[in-house]
């Protein structure tokens, strides 16, 4: 009876290519202890060990080590080709996809359309959360790709920007913001009151980059609302609330229709990208997947003249 789990050698992986427990289990989003006892457990039932601890905690795989590790690797992508495998006998591939609120809402309803145009066979499912809860979904397995407005981690992901993004100013669209010059998005922001999105959302994180380039602390706006959508933010401006930076893809439609105003926040334009993010590690390869990230590429290219 073979007594070896998947997981086992998922975190086997994980540890030799971090070389350290720590930054496995972060990649992973499993507890250090968690981590150790996977490696103790596939130790103990290979009969060696397979790492050894250098200077300053760095984990060292041993001989033994570095025999299984193109084996273990070899046995993961197996598991993610039989799983892909199996998709395609019932001639629905599924491709899992995570992106965070503006991307998801905006942009992948237009990728999906398209890609679904010229490969009718791949089914989508589209998860949708904060910045940092995709990082979590692709780290746990639960996505293939995703996408981002912001980069988290480099050594445990791959990037790759899809799209700019324009962030700007809105204001409800009323006789006192009118005439004022269109590049006063900074003063306005300091002098109402503020509808923010969440703190972990790629839109907030980079207006409190950007305050910080300009000397300004985030507390020191007069913060009224946080709010999870645009959509909430975005009726909430229109009612006269606050003032909020925002997506301009998030707010195109509003401003086309006179519901809101928009300002730049300074001179010089702020935009950010929006990447297609995957995990580095754990995942083998798929053939729907791949064809996906081609598809993507090559939009990006396109888009991007």
């Amino acid at each position: 009876m073979i007594d070896i789990s998947l997981k086992q050698l998922e975190v086997f992986v994980a540890v030799a290519e971090y070389n350290s427990f720590t930054k496995a289990a972060e990649a992973l989003y499993l507890s250090q202890s968690t981590v150790s006892s996977h490696i103790k457990n596939l130790e103990a039932v290979l009969d060696t060990i397979l790492f050894y601890r250098a200077a300053h905690k760095k984990m060292e795989l041993t001989d033994d080590g570095r025999r299984i590790y193109s084996i273990v690797k070899e046995i993961l992508e197996r598991c993610e080709t039989l799983q892909d495998c199996l998709h395609q006998k019932d001639k629905t591939p599924l491709l899992t996809v995570a992106a965070s609120t503006v991307p998801a809402q905006y942009l992948l309803p237009r990728l999906l359309a398209e890609f679904s145009s010229s490969t009718p066979d791949c089914h989508f499912l589209l998860k949708r959360g904060d910045s940092l809860r995709v990082h979590e979904m692709l780290s746990a397995g639960e996505a293939q790709i995703g996408f981002v407005g912001l980069k988290m981690d480099e050594k445990k992901f791959s990037y790759f920007p899809i799209l700019r993004d324009k962030l700007v100013l809105i204001t409800q669209n009323s006789e006192k913001f009118r005439n004022l010059p269109k590049n006063c998005g900074q003063q306005l922001l300091l002098e109402h009151s503020v509808i923010a999105r969440e703190e972990d959302s790629g839109t907030w994180q980079m207006t409190t980059a950007w305050l910080c380039r300009h000397n300004i602390l985030p507390n020191s706006l007069h913060l009224v609302a946080r709010m999870e959508t645009p959509e909430a933010i975005r009726r909430s401006v229109a009612q006269g609330m606050g003032v909020s930076v925002m997506s301009s893809m998030a707010v195109e439609e509003d401003l086309a229709a006179g519901k809101l105003l928009s300002f730049e926040l300074g001179e010089e334009t702020l935009w950010r990208q929006i990447y297609v993010v995957s995990p580095r590690i754990g995942r083998g390869p798929c053939s729907m997947v791949d064809k996906f990230h081609a598809f993507l590429e090559d939009w990006a290219k396109s888009h991007n003249r």
